[in-house]
């Protein structure tokens, strides 16, 4: 039960930082599970950086920092997916 209540946390957070990305992201289902999972863990690195924790001691964050690691994770992919492109 645990390893489905991480998929269906990382397809919220997934899906809500997609929404909140302007744009069109060509990704399904799965990709946006993995995007919400490691948001979760970028987020937890963002809060344990300003918690005075280690950067580098991986640790989930609730909605709104995984929603924030999946937002910044999709902002980078999205740009540098758009400067391959360009180039």
């Amino acid at each position: 039960m645990h390893i489905l209540g991480w998929i269906v946390f990382g397809l919220i957070a997934g899906a809500i930082a997609r929404l909140l990305m302007p744009g069109r992201q060509p990704m399904g289902i799965i990709l946006t599970i993995v995007l919400g999972i490691v948001g979760s863990f970028v987020g937890g690195a963002i809060g344990n950086a300003f918690n005075g924790g280690s950067l580098m001691d991986p640790a989930p964050s609730g909605y709104l920092g995984s929603i924030l690691g999946a937002f910044l994770i999709l902002l980078v992919v999205t740009m540098v997916s758009n400067r391959r492109t360009t180039v």
